[in-house]
């Protein structure tokens, strides 16, 4: 399955995204990727097969969300916490990550054209080596690309952010870059893995859950927030 799906709305779709089109579009949205292993449960299939459906629909989100005119998108793939499920699972799931973003090298035109930028949120130092490589190629490929910012947030929880941003300012002031006075919100929102980034303005988690689980929390002054179900 393709990153970006071809645009295939029919004649209703369009027109709705005319109406929407007559408001305000929102600059960045996020989504909580949730639901893939009740829907495999559901289907009575295997976990990977609900994993590999839930990619699929992110790419289809992913085109709605151009076609809107969305210039950001930030979506939460894999928490920290997942590592602590099963061996087999998480195994499973980086293969399907590498196997993913292979797939996203083959589409530099794709890409190109849409001027879609990659950028991978997390803590890559919970990841394989060979993870991490691909990750970092497919980042380096899209980072002229300004159109649009694709957000994926790998190995990652809020908190791990948090503490990450308030080590990189303590780096600062021990190394004489940064005097006390320098540290306030603005500088530690710079610190986090989303600088420059402005905060989302519509967070939306599929699967019906109505909780953040550690997700953008210091970026969360919500203007909405949508439980999908």
């Amino acid at each position: 399955m393709s990153w970006i799906k071809e645009s295939n709305l029919g004649w209703l779709h369009l027109l709705c995204l005319r109406v929407l089109k007559c408001g305000r579009i929102p600059k960045h949205v996020a989504f909580i990727m949730d639901g893939n292993r009740r829907f495999a449960k559901k289907k009575n299939v295997e976990k990977m097969e609900g994993h590999t459906k839930g990619f699929d629909k992110l790419s289809e989100t992913l085109q709605w969300c151009l076609d809107i005119g969305i210039t950001e998108v930030t979506v939460y793939a894999f928490s920290i916490e997942n590592f602590k499920r099963s061996k087999e699972e998480v195994d499973d799931l980086m293969e399907l990550t590498k196997e993913k973003f292979k797939r996203l090298l083959e589409e530099r035109d794709k890409l190109m054209e849409y001027g879609l930028r990659i950028r991978v949120i997390g803590n890559m130092g919970y990841l394989p080596e060979d993870i991490v490589k691909i990750v970092a190629e497919a980042e380096c490929m899209t980072k002229e690309n300004n159109k649009t910012l694709l957000n994926v947030a790998f190995s990652y929880t809020a908190q791990d952010e948090i503490t990450s941003a308030v080590n990189l300012t303590l780096l600062g002031l021990n190394n004489g870059a940064l005097n006390d006075g320098d540290i306030n919100l603005n500088l530690l929102s710079k610190c986090l893995h989303t600088q420059n980034s402005p905060f989302p303005e519509l967070i939306i988690r599929t699967s019906g859950e109505t909780r953040l689980s550690d997700f953008l929390l210091w970026q969360v002054s919500i203007d909405f927030l949508i439980w999908y179900n």
